[in-house]
């Protein structure tokens, strides 16, 4: 297997800083950014799949939640990849597995009342490459993964359970805001010393068939990871307890989530977290999550440098998000960049939900973010903030790279019960700029806003509390 993409795999999934910057057709889209993002809808489009049906019970799989399934679904997978693709089916039933690895053509489908079980031993995880917070290494195989397959789907209305709690998996964590909650205590094993280990190494520019983890490292595989993959599918299921991130498309092109159901609330559950993907649509899912409901990611510091692959052109609609961090979120594994992201049509509502929209950088991960454009966003109740931008996240000042956090425009947000209205922070010589809110109204307002580094905000028909606000000095409390 190719240790680390090519510089023709980089071109090709929109890397090199000037790949995908404009889409086809693109006269006026200055005048109207939402016309790329309707671009975007015609133009991301689903894998279709030959009429091929292969039942994993066929190849010896048996639903009793017991026996190990691994083997006999990588045998209908092969069967199906070699016939030239079409469908893997997991009927009714509990199938218990370990890492399932998609091929081109093979849509996995689960049927209503089926459940990939996942088991909880690392050694049912084999060796990949793979991404782990934004830096590649060799690690434990996400619990489905595909690397530079095209066309590729997950489908159906059965359910994946990754088993993460505190007894397995996510107690690998250790310390998470100076609790126990996911099982760690004082003298277990935990990701800790291998995490700083694998950032170094990334600082260093070790070379990626050098950085070699797994076990008796403690670095938690994702749940889903299509890696260099071209035409990807996932639609319907639910996706429960994973151990780490859930669904997460790497350098990827052309990406559609649809319909999921995700929940998981252990450290680092984050619902979905594109990272150096083109061209993706995120729609009518549902996100409950310990951790940023949506993340957009490009890879952390020297590594995301090193590739230079920004997310570009990502529409999300129709998402409901509840409990998490943040729900529309940007970074903080964001050095390669992002920009040309759209929402709208979204509801977000939870007292533990942190803020709405969320971005995240510092002078470490550094990065050109810009191009950010939501619109039609239903917010509830949220914590901390209805819109943070935050440049003091982690390392905040201690770094050499500059962040730039530019063009965001929120149009006809209505906030219930916003503690803040706005938590913008940038940096001494690396502000903010160019936030528009337009026609907005934010109520339950109870802290003023907070304000550096930052500069042209406007605000127009914009309500606090039910008042009309002109300046950034009335963002507060009446």
């Amino acid at each position: 297997m190719l240790i680390q993409p090519s510089r023709r795999d980089l071109l090709r999934y929109g890397a090199l800083g000037g790949a995908g910057a404009l889409l086809p057709g693109r006269a006026g889209a200055a005048a109207d950014p939402w016309r790329r993002a309707a671009e975007i809808a015609r133009t991301v489009r689903a894998p279709r799949f030959p009429a091929r049906t292969f039942d994993i019970t066929h190849f010896g799989a048996k639903g009793d939640g017991t026996m190990l399934n691994t083997a006999a679904i990588a045998d209908a997978i092969a069967a199906c990849f070699a016939a030239g693709g079409g469908r893997v089916v997991v009927p009714a039933g509990t199938f218990l597995t370990g890492a399932v690895h998609l091929k081109s053509n093979v849509e996995l489908h689960l049927a209503a009342g089926a459940t990939l079980l996942f088991s909880t031993d690392p050694a049912h995880y084999p060796m990949v490459f793979t991404r782990w917070e934004g830096v590649e290494l060799i690690n434990y195989s996400p619990l489905v993964y595909a690397y530079k397959a095209k066309n590729i789907g997950i489908t159906g209305s059965g359910t994946l359970d990754g088993q993460g709690s505190a007894r397995h998996w996510w107690s690998w964590k250790g310390p998470w805001g100076g609790t126990v909650e996911y099982g760690w205590r004082e003298g277990m094993p935990d990701q800790r010393k291998s995490r700083a280990i694998l950032f170094q190494m990334a600082e260093d520019r070790v070379p990626v068939e050098k950085r070699v983890f797994g076990d008796g490292h403690y670095l938690r595989p994702p749940f889903i990871q299509p890696y260099l993959c071209e035409n990807v599918l996932i639609e319907g299921v639910r996706i429960r307890r994973s151990p780490f991130w859930n669904v997460h498309p790497v350098l990827s092109r052309n990406v559609i989530l649809r319909g999921l159901d995700i929940m998981g609330h252990g450290p680092n559950n984050d619902g979905t977290d594109p990272e150096s993907v083109d061209m993706m649509l995120i729609e009518d899912c549902s996100f409950d999550t310990g951790d940023d409901c949506i993340a957009v990611n490009s890879g952390r510091n020297e590594d995301g440098r090193r590739l230079g692959v920004p997310s570009q052109n990502i529409l999300i609609r129709n998402c409901r998000m509840k409990e998490g961090h943040g729900g529309i979120t940007v970074g903080s594994q964001i050095s390669g960049g992002a920009r040309w992201v759209f929402a709208e049509k979204c509801r977000l509502d939870s007292p533990d939900l942190w803020y709405a929209i969320r971005f995240k950088n510092n002078a470490l991960r550094g990065g050109l973010l810009e191009n950010f454009h939501y619109r039609d966003i239903d917010v509830g109740q949220v914590g901390r903030a209805a819109i943070a931008c935050d440049f003091n996240y982690e390392e905040g000042t201690n770094g050499r790279f500059k962040p730039v956090l530019r063009h965001i425009n929120i149009q006809r947000l209505r906030a219930t019960r916003a503690t803040r209205v706005l938590d913008s922070q940038g940096l001494p010589g690396a502000p903010v700029t160019d936030i528009a809110l337009e026609d907005c109204s934010f109520d339950g307002v109870t802290q003023p806003s907070v304000i550096r580094h930052t500069e042209r905000v406007t605000l127009a028909n914009v309500r606090v509390n039910g008042k009309v606000v002109h300046a950034l000095d009335q963002l507060q409390p009446a």
